[in-house]
Order: structure tokens, then C-alpha cells, then sequence
């Protein structure tokens, strides 16, 4: 019979097991609340309610200048990138006709993980419509470039596709 005076209830090991999963459960979701206050990740920008907001008319309007130059990039890519090594990338563009476009070029490496270590390159162009630049990435991971071109009053951007940086092997 069960009285309230018997203390061998928290002797029992379901009731321990029991006791140690909760502990556990509060343990692991404690750890969790810790690193989400401490480790502040930069996959959202702070400021996404305010920077660059534009109406739907404005982006609109910027899609359909982009798509009436329908300038075209081809990016000649480096085999491999490694970390700290400066790593020379060939740009060259063309407008809709196929004439080379002359104009001021930068490139925006960017670096979803840590914004704090995205930077800008400018490039200089050698031949008309080829564009050459040093990019010296300096963390490993992945970066994606953001290829800006400015010529006159037109403005083409263009993105690359996310790729890694890594250390020398």
C-alpha cells in the first residue's frame, strides 16, 4: 500500500530516468537560448525593414531597365580559391547588339554568414568590354560577387552563383 510517508518512490529508477530527462531537456534548451543571444548570425540583415525599400512601381521600373540594356556577362572563373591568396577574375561585357560595353566596374564580394566581412573591388578594364581584378577573400566558406557596371547614365548587375573559399590544401 502506498502512504505518503514511504520515501522509496524517488529510489525507483523509471522515476529517476524520468527526472533525468527532464533535467536533460531544460539543460540542452538552455544551451540553445545561450548561443541565440550570444552568437548574433548575420543571415538577416538589421536593417532589411529600411535598407534599399523601394515600391513595387521602383522595382519594376529597375527590372525592365535592366532587361531593355540586356547587357551580357561572361565571367572567366578561377579553378580553384583559396583563402588569402589574391585570385584574378576576367569579366567581359557586351550589350544587346554584341558591342563590348566600356564603363567603371566593381565588384561587391559578399558573405551571407558575416556581413561585417563583405567588401568591394574595383576592377579595371584592359581591353574594351574586359574587365581584370584581384579578389582576396578573407575568410573560408562561401561568398557570392555582386558584378556592378556603370556606363553613363546605365547601370547593370548582375550576381554570381554561390561558391567556397577554402583553405590551402
Amino acid at each position: 500500500m502506498i502512504s505518503q510517508d514511504q520515501k522509496s518512490g524517488l529510489r525507483n529508477p523509471w522515476m529517476l530516468s524520468l527526472i533525468g530527462l527532464i533535467l536533460l531537456v531544460l539543460a540542452v534548451n538552455a544551451t540553445f537560448i545561450w548561443f541565440a543571444t550570444h552568437n548574433k548570425s548575420m543571415l538577416v540583415d538589421r536593417e532589411y525593414k529600411t535598407k534599399d525599400r523601394k515600391t513595387n512601381t521602383q522595382v519594376l521600373s529597375e527590372l525592365g531597365a535592366q532587361q531593355a540594356l540586356a547587357w551580357q556577362t561572361t565571367i572567366k572563373k578561377p579553378k580553384a580559391i583559396v583563402l588569402n591568396q589574391p585570385t584574378m577574375y576576367e569579366i567581359s561585357v557586351v550589350d544587346k547588339d554584341g558591342k563590348p560595353v566600356s564603363g567603371e566596374m566593381e565588384v561587391e564580394a559578399y558573405r551571407a554568414a558575416d556581413a561585417s566581412k563583405d567588401f568591394t573591388t574595383s576592377f579595371k578594364e584592359v581591353a574594351a568590354g574586359s574587365y581584370q581584378g584581384y579578389v582576396t577573400f578573407p575568410l573560408k566558406g562561401y561568398w557570392e560577387l555582386h558584378i556592378h557596371i556603370k556606363r553613363g547614365a546605365d547601370e547593370f548587375t548582375v550576381d554570381t552563383d554561390r561558391f567556397k573559399v577554402e583553405e590551402r590544401s
